[in-house]
């Protein structure tokens, strides 16, 4: 059972007694937007550093102009000698195939405990096995396993990340406007990636070492704010969970369901608070208060299963969707850094720092394509669309990108935009409603269980795309490139079904429309 930490006690104790209950509900839900925010951009910053480290561990020794005791030092054993990208994407697999095979259990533990234990608990290990991964460099490891060890110890820890973030911010934030909210909230990704990009490669040229352990104690001590100050359900504060007001509200009689939208409108804060809680109370059918209430509110919620998850209208489509989106996102974010090394004349600090436009364009893409599904209420369509405009640009930047800086940072942001639109909108918004799915009648225990399991098989791919590249690279990066675009092209025929299901209920509207206007 979860359970308020003490200094959310006290603030409520002191501060928010006379609080009218909309006021608490906006500032409670801002904090945890913000709050979820940082969580999950410090877990994406302490997994990126490995995409900038590598270029340090396996590099060309006439590149590197230093001795040290008159010899020429460029790489680091066991990642020096030709072989070098395969190991580094057995490194990066390690971590990817365990995060990916452990989300899976990881939501259905979040479900059935308390998520700010959950969450602070997994990002102060998260912390510690990052920092172990740049203790190598200071007590001279040059044993493979050891790194993909630790690797292996984080994948598993960092699964904590995701159902809990998605399912805290999903009990505080209704379908309204969840597109766009999330699509903003989702650029913790990118800005993630950026910072785990920029401060390691502060560190990369003279100590990579400290590349790892800073956003290790980035994210430890992010950690420690959580276990103090997250609130991850609206009812432990005495505020009503809106995911499961609307799908209650929504099995209403449209007439009831009208005329108490509109006494809630028309009551003052404090009326506002009594209403809430008599709406929770009161049953609109023929049954007595007491068998209403035992059939509502008070039998318990059970978490959902795996099967049950699976068989939510969706689910199965926007899980293997994502798995080859997941893989083309990751490929990007594992080796986007050492193709710009290869491909151009820039440094390794230079082409990390180059890197980071991609993950600019990722923020507008998550932001535009959760703006375009909630315009629309076509989710499946927004993602094909971004999809098909993904694929025939990632062959205009393989051709372009050596041309010029400026046109290199411009094709780098579209094809953020494109890439990562429709991975943000699955992860987030899609992955939210289809936990709150009026399948599942008000149900509030699946949300974790349901991203888990969508997000867990797009893990699998982001797993096997960095697998498949290193090797793939040593032949030429344009087999990377058709590699990649394949992918997409699988991506959006999986969603071939759901967006003909979006077209139909476009056009059902429309005929609706025409007819109340007639």
């Amino acid at each position: 059972m979860a359970k308020l930490p003490l200094s959310i006690q006290a603030i409520e104790t002191s501060c928010c007694v006379t609080v009218p209950p909309r006021k608490k509900q906006t500032l409670y839900s801002t904090w945890i937007w913000i709050l979820t925010f940082l969580i999950y951009c410090s877990y994406h910053m302490s997994r990126k550093p490995i995409s900038v480290v590598k270029n340090v561990l396996y590099q060309n020794c006439t590149l590197v102009n230093e001795t040290i005791n008159g010899t020429y030092w460029c790489d680091w054993k066991p990642f020096d000698n030709e072989n070098a990208p395969t190991l580094l994407s057995t490194v990066d697999s390690s971590f990817l195939f365990t995060y990916a095979f452990v989300m899976f259990f990881s939501g259905f533990v979040a479900e059935r405990m308390d998520l700010r234990l959950f969450l602070s608990g997994g990002m102060v290990l998260s912390g510690v096995f990052a920092s172990m991964f740049g203790l190598g460099y200071f007590f001279e490891i040059h044993t493979l396993w050891y790194y993909i060890l630790v690797q292996v110890l984080c994948g598993v820890v960092q699964t904590t990340g995701w159902p809990g973030v998605v399912t805290c911010l999903g009990n505080w934030i209704g379908k309204g406007r969840r597109g766009l909210i999330m699509g903003i909230w989702n650029s913790h990704t990118s800005v993630g990636n950026i910072l785990g990009t920029v401060i390691p490669a502060a560190f990369v040229s003279y100590n990579w070492g400290l590349s790892f352990i800073v956003p290790g104690l980035i994210i430890a001590s992010v950690g420690v704010l959580v276990f103090f100050f997250m609130v991850p359900e609206p009812t432990l504060v005495g505020l009503p969970n809106p995911n499961k007001k609307e799908l209650e509200g929504a099995s209403l009689p449209h007439r009831r369901r009208r005329q108490l939208l509109r006494d809630f409108a028309d009551t003052s804060d404090e009326e506002s608070a009594s209403l809430m809680s008599h709406e929770q109370e009161v049953c609109y059918d023929d049954k007595t208060k007491e068998a209403c209430a035992e059939a509502q509110g008070n039998k318990e919620e059970k978490a959902i299963g795996f099967l049950q998850a699976l068989a939510i209208p969706g689910v199965v489509e926007f899980s293997f969707c994502l798995f080859f989106a997941k893989l083309v996102s990751y490929t990007f974010l594992y080796w986007l850094p050492n193709y710009i090394l290869n491909k151009t004349s820039y440094s390794a600090e230079e082409s990390a720092n180059l890197s980071t436009f991609y993950d600019v364009g990722g923020i507008i893409g998550g932001i535009l394509a959760g703006l375009v599904s909630d315009f629309s209420g076509m989710s499946a369509s927004t993602c094909a669309v971004m999809l098909i405009a993904a694929i025939p640009m990632m062959f205009v930047y393989q051709v372009f990108c050596t041309v010029s800086l400026g046109i290199n940072i411009f094709l780098l942001v579209l094809v953020g935009i494109l890439v990562n639109g429709p991975y943000a909108l699955i992860t987030t918004a899609v992955s939210a409603d289809l936990g709150t799915h009026q399948s599942l009648k008000g149900n509030a225990k699946a949300l974790a269980t349901v991203s888990a399991v969508i997000d867990g098989t797009g893990s699998i791919g982001a797993a096997l795309g960095p697998q498949i590249a290193g090797p793939i690279s040593i032949y030429g990066w344009e087999y990377v490139f058709d590699m990649l675009m394949a992918a997409d092209l699988l991506a959006l025929l999986l969603l071939t079904r759901l967006v003909m299901r979006d077209i139909q209920g476009w056009l059902s509207r429309r005929r609706v429309g025409y007819n109340v206007s007639i």
